[in-house]
């Protein structure tokens, strides 16, 4: 007999079994606590080294405490986490292998820039969703001086930043999925394509990743048939403002309108205004903190019950960005429900 199929349309995927998302956690820096979502936070530290000596060890700290706190809140110890799926903006992902190797939980290390939330929370599902594991682990991070030292300038030399440059977000969320029943459900997933539009500007990575947000929320619209208000809220991760309103535009052209229900974690994040943050925010923790921290607890109690999460990627390296290439973007996109639509 043919086995059931549960690939849809050319970029979607749902599940045999339930995915549950029972347990987050979200970590934070001083910038960050200062800024709208500051309540939010399960930690915010005042210190932007965490008492480490170096910029990328407090990045991995960063890690640690974010899934230590998630794996409270769920009264799980490590030994009943079966895979982690993380990745940080650093090479060779050091942040997430030096802050994660002392939990002695096997790791699939995943690279995806400021796309990796969505990514690693679309692998964590399918792995969970296929019965290879019961419960698993999916975190990310970022840290504004560990992403300023690698991809542009070190914060001594206090460059000036032009308004189309967002603000690299020091957080990390963790979050913790499971076929043990929780509030919220992830029921599927749009896995994104690379799209190069040929911009070769680091400082407005809004731009960049715009276009592959437009392809990836076009195609998961189709494959799901489903519109715009079929979603209480579609969320990018950090195009800022600059992004948006190119996103939108982009998806105008398709004749699709998303205007209504978008948000973007990099807008909500800061108070451009009041904390200079340009564009507004970047980086790997930027979609996964304020996911934790802002969104999912609506999702729990039903004031939303269904979400596009669409964190975004610039795929760049000093390397590439040195040797003249172009920026390619990359956009990953979670569908999350309230559990209480089951019925």
């Amino acid at each position: 007999m043919p086995k059931e199929t549960y690939y849809i349309g050319e970029q979607s995927l749902t599940f045999p079994n339930d995915v549950y998302l029972i347990s987050s956690a979200s970590v934070v820096g001083k910038k960050e606590g200062e800024g709208p979502l500051g309540d939010a936070f399960d930690m915010i530290c005042e210190d932007d080294k965490f008492g480490e000596d170096t910029w990328e060890m407090a990045e991995s700290t960063l890690q640690k405490e974010a899934l230590t706190l998630a794996m409270g809140k769920a009264e799980l110890k490590p030994e009943d986490v079966r895979y982690l799926f993380a990745g940080d903006l650093l090479g060779q992902n050091i942040a997430t292998s030096f802050g994660l190797m002392d939990y002695e939980i096997p790791l699939f290390g995943l690279y995806g820039a400021c796309s990796t939330a969505g990514e690693s929370l679309a692998l964590a599902s399918m792995c969970v969703g296929a019965g290879y594991a019961k419960t698993v682990a999916a975190l990310t991070s970022s840290h504004f001086a560990s992403a300023e030292k690698q991809f542009r300038f070190p914060l001594e030399y206090a460059n000036q930043r032009p308004v189309s440059a967002t603000w690299t977000v020091t957080g990390s969320g963790a979050f913790l999925l499971s076929c043990k029943k929780g509030n919220v459900r992830i029921t599927g997933i749009t896995t994104g394509k690379i799209v190069d539009m040929g911009i070769k500007d680091s400082m407005n990575m809004g731009a960049a990743m715009a276009p592959a947000a437009a392809d990836l929320i076009a195609q998961s619209l189709e494959d799901f048939n489903r519109k715009p208000s079929d979603y209480d809220k579609i969320i990018t991760g950090d195009l800022g403002y600059v992004g948006q309103e190119i996103l939108i535009d982009l998806l105008k052209k398709k004749k699709i309108d998303i205007s209504n229900v978008h948000e973007d974690c990099g807008i909500l994040i800061y108070d451009k205004e009041k904390q200079g943050t340009g564009s507004g925010g970047s980086g790997c923790g930027c979609s996964a903190v304020t996911l934790s921290a802002h969104y999912l607890p609506q999702l729990e109690k039903g004031r939303l019950k269904r979400i596009l999460f669409v964190p975004t990627g610039a795929l760049l390296s000093t390397v590439s960005f040195n040797e003249g290439q172009s920026v390619p973007g990359i956009a990953h996109a979670v569908v999350l429900e309230y559990a209480g639509l089951e019925g």
